[in-house]
């Protein structure tokens, strides 16, 4: 067996509507490592609000396969597929992963937000998020720095001084 088949890389999974934690909770159950980052949002009901953890990507979950474990988890019930172009799956770089993470475990607020193909790429140099690359941009004389998931089109944003930022 070639070694790139037995080296074990991230992809995207595309779920079913609502499907991505009970996604993640099977990967689990056969051993399968999965990451699902998630947000903490107000949802309103007529009669009370309560505060929920969603996906930060909704529709997706991420999971780390050799290659010979993608068709136990193509057989999981509310995968869609796994993302990548025409038949091919394709692997999510090590650094968007490892990206994400560190956002996820800091404790600055941050959101889903819409994929950016313009703006600036760049580095944090200091803080929690230092040496995440992602893309510089203004909102209301803020900074904001998106960090995306290319594969997916997918990005989360979060508040940053840009002094502390610099171009990669």
């Amino acid at each position: 067996m070639s070694e790139s088949a037995l080296k074990s890389q991230w992809y995207a999974l595309r779920t079913r509507s609502r499907h991505e934690k009970l996604v993640r909770d099977q990967l689990e159950k056969q051993g399968i490592e999965p990451l699902l980052p998630t947000v903490r949002r107000l949802s309103q009901w007529k009669d009370r609000k309560k505060e929920i953890e969603v996906p930060l990507f909704s529709g997706y979950c991420f999971v780390r396969l050799s290659q010979q474990n993608k068709l136990p988890v193509q057989k999981v019930a509310g995968v869609v597929e796994v993302v990548g172009s025409g038949n091919r799956p394709e692997p999510i770089p090590d650094e968007e992963i490892e990206a994400l993470r560190t956002l996820v475990n800091s404790v600055l607020p941050y959101d889903s937000h819409p994929y950016l193909f313009e703006g600036m790429a760049v580095e944090v140099v200091r803080g929690p998020l230092q040496g995440v690359h992602g893309i510089l941009m203004r909102k209301d004389k803020r900074h904001r720095l998106v960090i995306g998931i290319r594969l997916i089109q997918q990005a989360a944003v979060v508040e940053i001084d840009a002094m502390d930022v610099v171009s990669a």
